[in-house]
Order: structure tokens, then C-alpha cells, then sequence
């Protein structure tokens, strides 16, 4: 497909600077503009590049002072960042399009119903009571349990498993090889030391516009559901546990681990390799470090980092004492040694 520079600034609701009759056919990083493509600078550590890509257009907000000259064509908006991203979104979506089809090699039970404008994969198997809406694409190999309700627009890549009774809302996307219903880790002792394992009965529920990673698992609730709210995303290779509740808008970096029955609020940011207990409760807006260990509840607001984890401004006071240990026991060694010496 091809664009003038033109056609994308008025998509992005941005303003020309430059020849806003250029032509536009593909996609490239600042760093590796060639003519004939649309890059975008958002980060301020990119910004030389600026002046020497080789991209007909460049994205950048409207805030942006040149201080040399730029060859490029300028398109300016408010936040380059999120018009890239809805540039790529269309690009992918137009790359993509194509007239929907079911495969001959899909296994798709006769009750289970299946909307207008679906795509169903090389062996997908679909059980019965499945519903599954309009114009989502289901990628091969993805196996989808009875009872599994599943909205509109949704992309299902090859690999995903989504166990009985599931429910799966509008705009989602599930990432290879996402496993939607898996039992959670619910196991009761019994007297001669072996664990009794307890039926988990419930399901998953995932809000519309919900993103699951690859890889990603969320398990089902012992009763109940397990809940994601709309918007939230969780990155590749994250463990959800049974009976968890987490907030709309919420992000989640990969690696990350949330035990059975937490409760996490709206408009959070978790980082990468966070292990938080199970039972608790933490706020809306709240930020957690990467590599945390969450053990206790936290309110709203708060950034907490550090493993067992506390207020990030007190962890950075006591990081500081720590890289300074090494000097603090030598001083500690010398006075115990001077003060030896007095005493003799």
C-alpha cells in the first residue's frame, strides 16, 4: 500500500512540514530510514539520527526543536509514540486483510456457533458450546475447550489453549502458545503427607481489549473466576494465579508471578521477574520495580521496589547504606581497633 505523507497526517490528526505530497509504502526505525519510508522519534536519546535518516517522513511531536537542518519531511503531532503505534496498527491490519476461511483440516463441532467473517486455522479444534463472534481469526493448532464464549474482532494465535467455560471479550489478542483455564495450585494436606488436589470449578474471564502474552498462563478459579479487567496487558511468560482480580489498564512486564486470590487495582505497572504473594491487596496506580517481592498489601499510588519490597524513595536511602558496606565495616573494623588500643 502506498500513502502520501498527507494522507498520514490527517490520519494521525498531525500537521505537515515539508513535501506533503512524498510518497509513503513501508515502515522503518529512525536509525535505518530509507527512502520511501515513515519513521518516528519519540525517545530524546534517538534525536541525532534525526538529522541524517535517509526516511522521506519522520513522526515527532509538536514540541520538537530542530537544531540542524533535517532533510525529512516532519509530520507533527502531540505524542509521537501512540501515533507510530496506530500507524503500525494499520499498516499490520491492511497487511493482513484478507478474505476469511475456514479450514477443511479444523475440527469445529456442529454445536458449537461460529460468527460471520471468522478465520479458523489448520487444526483448530473447536468443542461443543463453543461461541465464537464475528471477524476473529483463530490461528492452527488452538485448542478451545466446551462452553468457551469467545467476542468479536478477537486474534488467537497458533498454540493457544483456552479451557471449559472461559470467557473471552471483545478486541482480545492471546499470544502463542497463552494457556486460558488451567487448574490453579490448589492442594490440601492430608495426614500421611501427601496433598489432596481440589477441583477447580470456576473459570477466566477476560474484559474486552485485554492482551494475554506468549506463553503467558492464567489459571481458572477454584470457584468463581479469575478476572482481567478491560485493557489490561500482560506480557510473555507471566503466571496469573487462581481466583485473582486484576484492574483495568493495567500493564504487566514478563516473568512475573501472582499468586492465588490478589487483588490488583486500575492503571498499574508491574516490571519484569516480580513475584507478589498471594491474598493481598494492591492499590490502583500503583508502580512495582522489576525483580520485586511483593509481601504485604500497598496502597494506592505507591512505587515499591526491592525484594521483600517497600517505598522505592526509602529503598533508594537504604541502596545507597548498601553500596557502602564494604567502607562502612572497615571503618567499623578500625575503630574497634583503635578502641582496643585506648583500653590498653
Amino acid at each position: 500500500m502506498e500513502f502520501t505523507v498527507l494522507e498520514i497526517a490527517n490520519f494521525l490528526q498531525g500537521t505537515v512540514e515539508g513535501n506533503a505530497q512524498a510518497k509513503i509504502s513501508k515502515l522503518s526505525k529512525i536509525e535505518e530510514g530509507e527512502p520511501g519510508s515513515v519513521s518516528f522519534l519519540a525517545n530524546p536519546k534517538y534525536t541525532p539520527f534525526i538529522y541524517t535518516s535517509q526516511a522521506t517522513a519522520v513522526i515527532c511531536n509538536k514540541t520538537f526543536v530542530a537544531e540542524h537542518e533535517i532533510s525529512a519531511t516532519l509530520i507533527r503531532v502531540d505524542d509521537a509514540y501512540s501515533s507510530f503505534a496506530k500507524l503500525l496498527d494499520l499498516y499490520t491490519k491492511q497487511q493482513q486483510t484478507k478474505k476469511p476461511k475456514i479450514s477443511r483440516k479444523a475440527n469445529i463441532s456442529r454445536k458449537a456457533k461460529i460468527g460471520k467473517q471468522v478465520s479458523v486455522g489448520d487444526f483448530v479444534s473447536i468443542a461443543e458450546g463453543v461461541c465464537v463472534g464475528n471477524n476473529t481469526t483463530i490461528h492452527s493448532n488452538v485448542t478451545i475447550y466446551p462452553g468457551v464464549q469467545i467476542g468479536e474482532n478477537c486474534l488467537i494465535y497458533a498454540g493457544v489453549r483456552i479451557l471449559d467455560n472461559c470467557i473471552i471479550g471483545n478486541n482480545c489478542i492471546l499470544q502463542p502458545g497463552a494457556i486460558i483455564g488451567s487448574d490453579g495450585f490448589g492442594f490440601a494436606p492430608i495426614q500421611d503427607g501427601k496433598y489432596y488436589k481440589i477441583p477447580q470449578t470456576g473459570n477466566v474471564i477476560l474484559e474486552d481489549d485485554v492482551e494475554i502474552g506468549a506463553n503467558a498462563t492464567i489459571d481458572r478459579a477454584t470457584m468463581g473466576s479469575t478476572i482481567i479487567r478491560q485493557g489490561t496487558k500482560i506480557d510473555n511468560l507471566i503466571q496469573i494465579g487462581h481466583n485473582c482480580e486484576i484492574g483495568s489498564n493495567t500493564v504487566i512486564a514478563g516473568q512475573t508471578g501472582i499468586s492465588g486470590s490478589t487483588k490488583v487495582g486500575n492503571n498499574c505497572m508491574i516490571g519484569g521477574q516480580t513475584g507478589v504473594a498471594g491474598h493481598l491487596k494492591i492499590g490502583n496506580n500503583v508502580k512495582i520495580a522489576a525483580k520485586s517481592g511483593i509481601m504485604i498489601d500497598i496502597p494506592d499510588g505507591d512505587f515499591q521496589m526491592g525484594g521483600p519490597s517497600f517505598n522505592a524513595r526509602e529503598y533508594k536511602k537504604s541502596y545507597i547504606h548498601f553500596m557502602n558496606l564494604d567502607k562502612l565495616a572497615k571503618r567499623i573494623n578500625q575503630l574497634e581497633k583503635a578502641l582496643k588500643d585506648i583500653r590498653k
